[in-house]
């Protein structure tokens, strides 16, 4: 399967979605140009509220379009920018990627993995029991989330639908991903 940025969004407010770009430009060490979420420390609100001087691991939230297919035969629509994520694919495994591995967004842009994305309540307020479909359990295992990866931008350029998305993992062993 071909890998593939299906779409880009940004919003400089605060909301729980993002609309749809014809192309964003993600600035090293920042993130998204003029995303509320950008800047060297957390931006989230949570985290803020925890901790504002903390590094912005959550600089990019990436989320895979394949989801949207699971959760419409679920019986939720939810398409691109509508979970708050910037980067929309197809084609590329991100839940299965380890820290630290290396993603290429078209010929400049590179985003560092940091972590799995942590969902929040408001994808409740979104579509009510969606949160549940994207922080699943199995009878006997873990809670498996589901809602995309969270990373920080290693180098800048310009991010448009359309664009070539490969990935580069880090040395083995490479660390699983956890929660960001």
């Amino acid at each position: 399967m071909n890998s593939t940025v299906v779409a880009v969004s940004s919003n400089g407010v605060y909301s729980f979605t993002k609309p749809n770009r014809d192309g964003v430009t993600l600035l090293a060490g920042l993130g998204v140009e003029g995303d509320i979420h950008a800047g060297v420390t957390v931006k989230h609100r949570s985290r803020v509220a925890q901790d504002p001087t903390q590094p912005n691991l959550r600089q990019v939230h990436l989320i895979h379009q394949e989801l949207f297919t699971e959760l419409r035969d679920a019986g939720f629509e939810v398409g691109p920018g509508d979970l708050g994520e910037n980067v929309t694919t197809s084609g590329i495994d991100l839940l299965s990627l380890p820290v630290g591995t290396l993603l290429h967004l078209g010929d400049e842009a590179v985003v560092e993995v940091t972590g799995l994305r942590n969902p929040c309540l408001q994808i409740d307020n979104f579509q009510d029991g969606l949160l549940k479909q994207v922080v699943g359990r199995a009878d006997d295992g873990p809670r498996g989330r589901k809602a995309g990866i969270m990373g920080v931008v290693r180098t800048g350029g310009v991010g448009t639908p359309r664009g070539a998305g490969k990935n580069q993992q880090p040395p083995a062993p490479p660390p699983p991903q956890e929660p960001e």
